[in-house]
């Protein structure tokens, strides 16, 4: 009887009580657990999975611009043995806009430049033999690609644009002994143009300023 009675005294509820609260406690900090330990888990799995896009986009992005750098532009001109002296008269150039020869000893700056007025050729191809990109338009191109032709000189150290109202074409991209013609802007092959020449394999001074120079 005595044993009965010690079981449902208030001494014993009260234990009861408690050890019911711990137990509670205990599967409260094993739900816990295994929350904080799955979401940990699936931070961890979202991390590595867009690590792993991220390096599958890289890769993919220097496999486009390692093929756009070693494929031909399709429908560009070259120039070859072009000379390189220094001048400090005007030069008669065999092409419009020029891709090479003889220049002024001071480059125009090419520094994501973009110049609503004409400039002198003689600078400019200084800038080309700095491994510059020029892009020139007249007034038969339209006002939208202009503007995104701009856009994207004015995002792109070694590149410069400015019109050239005499060339046979609205649109034109110019390195050093390179020249191409695109009806658009969203030409493929302007993408190409600037990956492959803005400080390409034509360059003949790669590296060299292109700041500093002319500005106008």
């Amino acid at each position: 009887m005595a044993s009965a009675k010690n079981q449902n005294s208030p001494a014993a509820a009260r234990r009861a009580k408690l050890d019911e609260a711990r137990r509670k406690e205990r599967a409260r900090e094993r739900r816990s657990r295994i929350i904080t330990i799955t979401a940990a888990v699936v931070v961890v799995a979202g991390l590595v999975a867009g690590g792993g896009y991220l390096m599958s986009a890289a890769d993919d992005k220097d496999k486009a611009d390692e093929q756009a750098r070693t494929s031909p532009v399709t429908g560009e001109k070259s120039w070859d043995d072009l000379t390189q002296d220094h001048v400090e008269t005007p030069v008669d150039y065999p092409m419009n806009p020029p891709v090479g020869g003889n220049h002024n000893p001071v480059w125009m700056n090419c520094d994501a430049d973009v110049y609503t007025e004409a400039i002198p050729k003689e600078n400019a191809v200084h800038s080309l033999e700095h491994g510059a990109v020029w892009v020139t338009y007249n007034d038969k191109a339209e006002d939208a690609d202009v503007k995104a032709l701009s856009e994207r000189v004015s995002k792109t150290p070694y590149s410069l644009m400015s019109p050239v109202a005499d060339q046979k074409d609205p649109l034109m991209l110019s390195a050093w002994g390179k020249q191409l013609t695109v009806k658009s802007a969203t030409d493929a092959r302007v993408a190409q143009f600037f990956t492959k020449y803005v400080q390409g394999a034509q360059t003949p001074e790669p590296g060299a300023a292109c700041s500093g120079g002319v500005a106008k």
